[in-house]
């Protein structure tokens, strides 16, 4: 049987993970072709993983650039996203094929991911009534968007809507792909049997600087290429007006996202790109409005 999927898994200093990675990929009850990005990793994983096939990067370029950098070597209809420090369960592959198969009208599917204690980290993604991606624990068949650590996309939908926005780095790049799938008339749906275990922050430390850094900057981008006008400027200007109060709040959060120049830099990051992210805006392609999306999903 040919393989209707590839796996990318991208990886950064893997050593302690990847291979736990690897070895349930190679357990996949479904054949499929893996791809492993390398982020220039220098602490010995590129020897763990060099009898794979394997596409080295020259620098760090983070998740969302690792995904994009090879997106146009897959060929089958599907692409799963993997994060290196998740493994799945023999049949996770096979299930997402199998509900994609069944539901031609949805583009993504995401899984259920668990953390190493057996909890649910996340069943897919809801979008919150100020624009920011949650993981969601409990969900119906449809979910706004899809976890990007353990998915499947249909690969011509994906590349149709623009691929990954690589210069995200990392995060946020699950929901902004999510986005721009329902605004081209596709849905995403939950797969409750498409199982993964996944060492949360064995990767990336969540809590942060670089966390909230990407997490505050990506979700603004994200809502300024994809949100209505009048949901995006608004949650910009609240970003803004909440740094420019902070010097003069007492009772701040101890939290590095409300660390005066972390959120000015974010902020500096937003403005530069936002002539950028604008002419992106205006590229994306819409057969169902932005408002309908955001009334549909925002909050709910």
């Amino acid at each position: 049987m040919s393989a209707v999927s590839t796996v990318v898994v991208v990886t950064w200093r893997g050593r302690d993970h990847i291979t736990a990675c690897l070895d349930a990929l190679e357990a996949q009850k479904s054949p499929h072709r893996t791809i492993i990005v390398d982020n220039a990793s220098d602490d010995g994983t590129a020897e763990l993983i060099s009898g794979h096939e394997v596409v080295r990067l020259p620098r760090n370029r983070g998740y969302a650039g690792g995904l994009a950098a090879v997106l146009d070597l897959v060929e089958t209809p599907y692409v799963a996203w993997l994060n290196d420090d998740a493994a799945p369960d023999p049949s996770w592959l096979s299930e997402l094929e199998r509900a994609l198969d069944g539901e031609p009208g949805a583009a993504a599917a995401t899984s259920s991911i668990l953390l190493m204690d057996g909890s649910t980290q996340s069943v897919g993604v809801a979008l919150t009534a100020d624009g920011h991606g949650k993981d969601v624990v409990l969900a119906g068949r449809e979910v706004f968007g899809f976890c990007g650590g353990a998915a499947l996309l249909r690969t011509a939908e994906l590349k149709a809507v623009g691929g990954v926005p690589a210069s995200f780095f990392c995060y946020y790049e699950d929901t902004d792909t999510a986005w721009r799938l329902r605004l081209a008339g596709h849905r995403v749906i939950s797969v409750g049997p498409a199982r993964v275990r996944h060492r949360h922050g064995a990767s990336t430390r969540p809590g942060s600087v670089l966390f909230h850094r990407w997490n505050e900057r990506n979700r603004l981008l994200m809502l300024l290429r994809c949100a209505p006008a009048s949901a995006a400027f608004t949650q910009l200007a609240r970003f803004l007006v909440i740094t420019a109060l902070l010097p003069f709040r007492g009772n701040v959060p101890d939290a590095a996202n409300f660390r005066f120049g972390l959120r000015i830099r974010v902020l500096a990051e937003v403005l530069l790109r936002l002539p950028a992210t604008l002419v992106q805006r205006l590229m994306i392609r819409t057969t169902v409005s932005r408002r309908s999306v955001w009334q549909d999903w925002a909050g709910r």
